[in-house]
């Protein structure tokens, strides 16, 4: 097999390209209706964001709400668990297909419904091919042209990856997209570390004249040891929902079965979280510095207390350090 070395030298020198490019961010920046609420959730990936957002849709659906779900994540799986466990075909990849066909996009390509949720998923490149962030940017580009700014929801709810700093993944924020923010964290400290930097970037971008705030938080998987809660009250954001880590829901997670409905014991949690959803107020949050945040949590656990120990040169060379003459005056004692 001969590789093509001219080609790989091109693609190469594309990805650099893209790279050095600052991504547009002329995309749809208002609701597409007054009554709209466009809420952007964020959170560690794994902490449970497409879970939650399943869950509180398919509820928020039941009470009779017109609800859209857009996963913005490049993993797309926000749709898996309200469509069994099913692939959506994504808005990037069916605008590729189309375009080397010279066909256009329709609604019915990739928006799919259940239950009353209408959801999509923006999709990624693949890995190495490609910026995620300047994906989302160009997801929201095909959505304006789709007729963003026509449709008629209650809610959009749009899964942001919150542990990416690649500047497409903070359009809801940088360019009040979204009326707010819902963080979705637990009570560990990667979870909430990335939950404070979301509270640094909506404060930052509240310091240029932004609009968006942070409604509150969801503590997944709570075990109630209590630091998720404690972190909600530092920063000054209410807690949205308390969902266990609970076993029945671990099993039903994972099967693809949904427990946000009135049908499930878990109808009344979610039915709570989606009020509490639809009424929280955007608040400006006070993120904490790495110290306050690490003050969360017990010391032994985290190694709050560790102490830095400076390297030295020799440190460095090692079995090749040689010492030199020293330059410095040293005067005795008088």
């Amino acid at each position: 097999m001969t590789l093509d070395v001219p080609n790989l030298k091109d693609f190469d020198a594309r990805l650099r390209a893209e790279a050095e490019v600052e991504p547009s961010l002329e995309v749809p920046q208002d609701p597409p209706s007054k009554k709209t609420q466009i809420i952007a959730i964020y959170g560690k990936g794994g902490i449970g964001k497409s879970f939650t957002l399943a869950n509180l849709s398919h509820m928020m659906a039941e009470m009779g709400k017109r609800v859209l779900l857009i996963g913005c994540d490049p993993k797309s799986d926000t749709t898996s668990l309200l469509f069994g466990g099913k692939a959506c075909p994504t808005i990037i990849e069916t605008s590729t297909r189309k375009k080397l066909a010279g066909e256009e996009v329709k609604i019915g390509d990739v928006c799919f419904k259940r239950g009353g949720v209408f959801a999509m998923e923006l999709g990624g490149p693949e890995v190495g091919r490609g910026c995620g962030g300047r994906g989302i940017i160009h997801g929201f580009e095909l959505l304006e042209k789709l007729g963003f700014h026509d449709w008629d929801f209650d809610y959009v709810l749009l899964d942001f990856l919150g542990d990416v700093v690649c500047g497409g993944f903070g359009l809801p924020i940088a360019r009040d997209m979204a009326q707010k923010v819902i963080i979705v964290g637990s009570n560990d400290l990667q979870s909430l570390y990335v939950a404070n930097n979301v509270c640094n970037a909506v404060e930052y971008f509240r310091k240029l004249g932004g609009n968006v705030g942070v409604a509150g938080i969801v503590i997944n998987k709570d075990d109630g040891t209590g630091e998720a809660a404690a972190f909600a009250k530092a920063v000054n954001i209410p807690v949205l929902a308390s969902i266990p880590a609970d076993e029945d829901l671990r099993r039903k997670s994972a099967n693809y079965q949904i427990v946000g409905s009135h049908a499930t014991q878990w109808g009344v949690l979610f039915e709570e979280l989606a009020g509490n959803v639809a009424e929280a107020p955007p608040l400006r949050p006070k993120p904490l510095s790495q110290d306050e945040l690490l003050g969360l949590f017990d010391a032994e656990t985290t190694g709050a207390g560790f102490v830095l120990e400076p390297a030295t040169d020799t440190d460095m060379r090692g079995a090749n350090a040689v010492l030199k003459p020293s330059l410095e005056v040293v005067y005795d004692d008088v």
